[in-house]
């Protein structure tokens, strides 16, 4: 069972409830969707997934069907306990919480030493790239990741080099795992209906880094990274200047007079390792 737009509709009215603004909610009130996002997230029986936002239950409700065990996360309280109400009976734990302030270490660690995750959400549009690149450097356990964000910003996380969305989460998303655009989702399934188009994307996670942290620590190279998109416009040798050499770019194999975006994880990679080799020990 999957809640229908009469369902949600009726629960805030009973509840004296309204799809909050400031939190980005707004909650998709279509079964056949929820039912396709838990089918695209390939997840059952013997599966945990992690959700983000879970609001009343929708995609939760379609989560739990598949009989996978789900950790739903939801920040507002008011919402919270008529999502208990709703899973209630089904293997769903509700969290009440902020998942940009989520201890998610001890949240994950299981009795049972399970430590592969997928994570599966309809994410609020204004904080869904900070949560992408917080699961992706910091919670190693969600090894699979199929979210419901603006379309500009999927196209952004899935974006290879040389197109306009190509920017520094792209590199980020790149070194972490494989991201793909997997399906569309029209405004007609959200209530309230918001004006802007949503997608899915699907970052599936590398069993290692594209770019080897012990030649070069992340924070090194996603220094660099952040320097070079500051200044996309630039040449690199004018974007990363007073941090890039001439001899620097000639070891890498990249040529100075290209900019950022041309440049894939890889080549990031080894600009960053000239500059780390030249660092003071």
């Amino acid at each position: 069972m999957t809640l229908s737009p009469a369902d949600v509709a009726d629960l805030l009215a009973r509840h004296g409830l309204h799809p909050s603004k400031s939190l980005g909610q707004n909650f998709v009130v279509d079964p056949n969707t929820v039912r396709r996002i838990a089918r695209l997230a390939s997840v059952g029986t013997g599966d945990r997934v992690v959700e983000i936002g879970a609001g009343l239950g929708s995609l939760t409700l379609a989560l739990a069907e598949t009989g996978a065990s789900v950790l739903a996360i939801e920040k507002d309280r008011g919402l919270v306990p008529v999502l208990r109400d709703v899973v209630a009976g089904l293997d769903v734990t509700v969290v009440e919480a902020d998942a940009l302030d989520l201890g998610w270490v001890p949240l994950l660690d299981r009795p049972d030493g399970a430590d592969h995750w997928h994570l599966v959400a309809n994410l609020p549009y204004n904080v869904a790239t900070p949560l992408v690149a917080t699961v992706l450097d910091e919670v190693p356990a969600v090894a699979h990741l199929l979210v419901m964000v603006q379309r500009e910003v999927a196209e952004r996380l899935a974006a290879r080099p040389g197109t306009a969305a190509y920017g520094a989460v792209s590199v980020k998303v790149a070194y972490w795992g494989h991201a793909s655009l997997v399906g569309r989702v029209p405004a007609s399934v959200f209530l309230p209906r918001p004006n802007v188009e949503s997608s899915l994307v699907e970052i599936v996670r590398w069993p290692e880094p594209a770019v080897d942290p012990a030649e070069v620590p992340a924070e090194v190279l996603f220094e660099l990274v952040r320097a070079g998109f500051g200044q996309r416009r630039k040449m690199l040798r004018r974007s990363l200047a007073g941090r890039v050499d001439a001899e620097d770019f000639a070891e890498a194999g990249v040529a100075s007079d290209r900019r950022a975006e041309q440049l894939d994880v890889a080549a990031w990679g080894r600009l960053a390792r000239c500059v780390y080799r030249r660092r003071p020990s």
